[in-house]
């Protein structure tokens, strides 16, 4: 397994990345290329203690910012660490890709360099929502526009991986919606509704409410990619907020702090859940080879845990899996009407 990892992409990179990949390396059996600066990364591997002559370092020391346009690295930055990364999965030189850059951009390249999985029309970021059970959101920030066609994608792709990786025989499938009746939502979800119902790959189990998802209400969530990530940055936020709640009420006084040590790994378990970096990232479905997205604000943790999120899916056999689902129920003509009218979302982050 070679797990390429890009450097330079997000807030707290290259030297968090760098650690990141460093801590993956002692753990998990794979081979890593780290893409960017390679004066930068032997520094740092210096002044950390890092030993990297087992990885293969690859220089490109220009990077896609946040603020940069999606194109930027297919058109402004083709040298950049982003373009060189994607460049060298589409051409066999790694199994597997982590970036914490610019979300729009890694989207961007991932579909138009390494390329989407044969009929699949829209890729889309799967995010899994600190849930008990996990719940598999997608799209989470991609597609600002979608079509039900798209959806019964997303729910098709979605359900694989929910089977493959967490073993759920028949993941439950749902859409997001302002009210469980068939009738709510606007010409989207209405749509939508009826396709995913008629899906025979699916186990449909209707409309979902915001307010239902912590519920065990199904293990797939499907929607556009505004509504998405606007969902998931609401429950990211909320878990802080809970978590500062909890330690507020613990350190009050000297009783409660002596309460909070005698469940104090109960206290641990709950923050597991609702930490971002302990998920790591979000592979981009529908792209024929594992692209994992991390945060932007990944540390080194989450970095470590977006390389073991990309072993596993590279090792599971999702996109063998969606490749052939797609020949078997998403042919070039199916649900052809339903993808002529897309409906407006919003800014892709």
């Amino acid at each position: 397994m070679r797990v390429i990892v890009d450097c330079m992409g997000g807030d707290k990179a290259p030297l968090e990345v760098v650690k990141g990949a460093y801590a993956a390396s002692l753990e998990y059996n794979a081979n890593f290329i780290l893409v960017g600066d390679r004066a930068e990364i032997l520094r740092i591997a210096d002044a950390e203690e890092m030993d990297l002559r087992r990885f293969d370092i690859v220089d490109a020391p220009l990077s896609i910012e946040m603020t940069d346009p999606p194109l930027a690295v297919m058109k402004a930055k083709k040298e950049s660490s982003m373009n060189v990364a994607l460049t060298m999965l589409a051409e066999g030189k790694g199994d597997a890709l982590v970036s914490t850059g610019n979300t729009g951009a890694l989207f961007t390249g991932a579909t138009l360099i390494v390329r989407k999985i044969k009929g699949i029309k829209r890729p889309a970021i799967a995010s899994i929502l600190p849930m008990s059970p996990p719940v598999l959101l997608l799209d989470s920030g991609a597609n600002i526009s979608v079509t039900p066609a798209y959806l019964e994608q997303f729910a098709i792709m979605g359900s694989i991986y929910m089977h493959k990786i967490y073993d759920l025989p028949a993941p439950r499938v749902g859409l997001l919606n302002n009210g469980a009746e068939e009738t709510k939502g606007t010409e989207l979800q209405l749509e939508s509704y009826k396709l995913l119902s008629d899906s025979p790959s699916l186990n449909f189990v209707g409309n979902i409410e915001a307010n239902m998802v912590p519920k065990d209400a199904c293990d797939v969530l499907v929607t556009d990619g505004f509504t998405g990530n606007i969902l998931l940055k609401s429950i990211e936020g909320m878990g802080k907020m809970m978590l500062r709640t909890m330690k507020d009420i613990f350190y009050s006084d000297m009783l409660a702090k002596i309460s909070g040590l005698l469940i104090k790994k109960k206290i641990n378990e709950v923050k597991a859940v609702f930490d971002p970096n302990e998920h790591g990232g979000a592979p981009i479905l529908g792209i024929s080879k594992p692209v994992i997205k991390a945060h932007g604000s990944s540390n080194a943790k989450a970095v470590k845990n977006a390389i073991r999120q990309a072993i596993a899916y590279a090792d599971s056999g999702v996109i063998y899996s969606i490749a052939r689902e797609t020949k078997l129920f998403m042919p070039e003509t199916s649900s052809k009407k339903t993808e002529e009218a897309a409906v407006p979302g919003a800014s892709e982050k």
